[in-house]
């Protein structure tokens, strides 16, 4: 049988901000806790945020096959330039950002066959519908021989959802090299991961921070292990993957040194969104590797954030970067005042 201890938050006594702990507990053996957020004075449950990313997928059921995100990059062309997409994910009935970052590299590429995509900007205007299919339209701006470029837009029906620019390039030799170097961590092996959102996608919090504690203050910075195993090796792949795991954390590292603020309250008692994107890659790499999410954020204000972060192989390998604009406010009915769970 399985025990379950439920444990008020907080630190140095006192109380969290509506949160609660769920451990579960087999013969005295703590196998996993999930932080529980409660509104109300009836403490009815909200939310249940086991993960610090998109999804609380810490229980087995709410765990998809792999195979259905890379089912979800095999998109269907329906004429020149134009392509139908299909969704993943549970939860809200909201697309992920992600999955869109994915699906763009994966059409641009396919636009221009023999480059690699350099770097992807995208603009979040409005959310997708899961239910729904996705409609991207891909136009050329220029294809060069050592550069291309083209504009990817995402509609459902005619609610333009995301509109992205890519630059495609055919790498040279180098003239010149240098790269940052990667910070000094645990490594993957000494940091415990689990499987979240998809068999296989294997993440690991450098430190134990969780995002979804309202009462664990820190820096404004997460440092996270990520891996897709047993995905295939090839670039384009690689790079969708990538893009897909850097959509979820930067909101949650702004949250991190204000107390009381967590992003287990996103669409509950804040109202959260990833508003810009832009993600450039430097080296080839595997996706089935280790690759460490280094991030910060270097302001939050006026409602928004912005963070930044570099991504890095476990030998230190500097592979890519990545910017982020986003919204953290107030629901328009809370009259400005910070929600209080």
């Amino acid at each position: 049988p399985v025990e379950l201890v439920a444990a008020r938050g907080g630190r140095g006594g006192r109380p969290a901000h509506g949160a609660i702990t769920l451990t579960f507990q087999q013969a005295g053996t703590n196998c996993t806790n999930q932080p529980v957020v409660c509104l109300g004075d009836a403490g009815a449950v909200a939310s249940l945020a086991a993960a610090p990313g998109r999804h609380s997928t810490g229980m087995g059921n709410d765990v998809l096959a792999l195979s259905q995100l890379l089912e979800a990059l095999r998109m269907e062309p329906v004429g020149e330039g134009r392509l139908v997409a299909q969704n993943v994910g549970g939860g809200r009935d909201v697309v992920f950002g992600g999955q869109i970052l994915a699906q763009t590299i994966v059409a641009a590429t396919d636009a221009q066959p023999g480059k690699e995509v350099k770097t992807v900007q995208t603009i979040f205007a409005r959310g997708g519908r899961v239910t729904e299919p996705l409609d991207l339209v891909v136009d050329t701006m220029h294809a060069g021989r050592t550069f291309g470029s083209v504009t990817v837009t995402v509609s459902q029906g005619p609610r333009l959802c995301a509109r992205s620019l890519v630059l495609l390039h055919d790498p040279e030799p180098d003239l010149i090299r240098h790269a940052d170097p990667a910070p000094t961590v645990d490594a993957p092996g000494a940091t415990p991961s689990h499987d979240y959102e998809f068999d296989g996608w294997e993440m690991g919090v450098v430190g134990g921070v969780d995002l979804s504690d309202p009462d664990d203050v820190g820096e404004a910075e997460l440092l996270v292990w990520t891996r897709f195993r047993d995905a295939p090796d090839d670039l384009i792949t690689s790079q969708a993957l990538l893009a897909y795991s850097t959509d979820g954390f930067l909101i949650g590292t702004a949250m991190r040194p204000h107390e009381g603020i967590s992003q287990a309250q996103a669409h509950l008692a804040i109202s959260t969104g990833v508003v810009s994107h832009t993600l450039t890659f430097h080296e080839p790499f595997h996706a089935s590797q280790w690759m460490l999410l280094a991030q910060e954020s270097s302001y939050a204000g006026r409602g928004r954030s912005y963070g930044r972060a570099h991504v890095f192989t476990e030998d230190g390998a500097l592979i890519a970067s990545f910017v982020q604009d986003a919204m953290i406010r107030s629901f328009p009915d809370s009259g400005g005042e910070r929600p209080v769970l």
